[in-house]
């Protein structure tokens, strides 16, 4: 459970970032965009990168059982550590407090704070583009994507998607420096 300092600072962050959350989710007002938006979310649930991940050996052969191992620990690391953050700060999603903000899509869980799409599509794709810079004109536009869908739909902040992103960089970068390949 959140303690009052960190809801307190939640809602200041709230207030802040509404302007933001509501020019973001009017998009959802639209049905091509929500659609598109909602399919990238779905695809960013695991979809897309748990298909390339266990398709890098089909690919590149054995050299990849190491890379496609990194990803998996770190995979599994960032669900445990989002999980672990989202139930001990309890940020609420845009579309339950903030007026005006509505959901474009059904979410995962109830807690926004960090973003895990963003966690997981950012550590994916350093770990992948790190291994096979190719992928990256797939990889890097993909991540955009799926960050911009959780303000559009209404299901994050900005600043839960940043906090995710940060996350997802650090746990990457981290295990490429304590797994060198």
């Amino acid at each position: 459970m959140a303690s009052a300092r960190t809801a307190a600072l939640f809602r200041r962050v709230d207030a802040i970032e509404y302007g933001w959350c509501l020019k973001l989710n009017r998009g959802c007002s639209r049905r091509r965009i929500r659609e598109l938006f909602a399919a990238v979310s779905r695809l960013g649930d695991g979809v897309l990168w748990y298909t390339l991940v266990l398709s890098l050996p089909f690919i590149y052969g054995q050299s990849a059982l190491l890379p496609v191992l990194r990803m998996a620990i770190v995979g599994f690391t960032g669900l445990a550590l989002y999980k672990f953050l989202k139930s001990r700060l309890v940020r609420e999603r845009p579309y339950i407090s903030l007026a005006g903000i509505v959901p474009g899509t059904k979410a995962l869980d109830r807690y926004s704070f960090p973003s895990g799409h963003t966690l997981h599509a950012v550590s994916f794709t350093v770990l992948i583009t790190a291994s096979y810079p190719e992928l990256g004109l797939l990889c890097i536009p993909f991540a955009a994507l799926v960050a911009m869908s959780r303000v559009v739909l209404g299901l994050h902040y900005p600043s839960d998607v940043a906090a995710g992103g940060v996350i997802g960089a650090v746990l990457a970068l981290a295990s490429m420096v304590l797994m060198p390949l």
